[in-house]
């Protein structure tokens, strides 16, 4: 049971990270100081991402040293508890420069997790 939720946490993290990166193509840094929705629909994908990262099991976690869990968690709670002081040029790196990896990642564990299982 433990192993499909785990599933489920780490698709929820490659959705909500998948979703970020599209909503960010063709857009620019400067676009999150003037379109709100832009600015809150990335903090809310950034926010479950880390939410996702949080529940995953620990052997899991363990097993996959490669994702920054700790970091991704972290992110989480800065958004949520510092929801009044977001730094968008760090958000927008993060958006540019760690999601494309992490989707990477995580899309390389869930076909490996599903080969494992066929």
């Amino acid at each position: 049971m433990p192993q499909d939720k785990d599933r489920i946490r780490l698709q929820h993290m490659l959705d909500h990270a998948t979703e970020a990166m599209q909503m960010a193509r063709d857009r620019a840094r400067e676009d999150l100081d003037t379109d709100r929705r832009l600015n809150l629909s990335l903090v809310r994908l950034l926010e479950v991402v880390g939410e996702a990262a949080t529940r995953v099991s620990e052997a899991t976690r363990r097993a996959h040293p490669q994702i920054a869990w700790a970091e991704i968690a972290g992110l989480r709670n800065r958004l949520v508890h510092g929801y009044d002081d977001v730094d968008f040029d760090i958000l927008w790196d993060i958006i540019q420069l760690d999601l494309p990896p992490l989707v990477a990642t995580l899309t390389a564990i869930l076909r490996q997790r599903e080969s494992e299982q066929n």
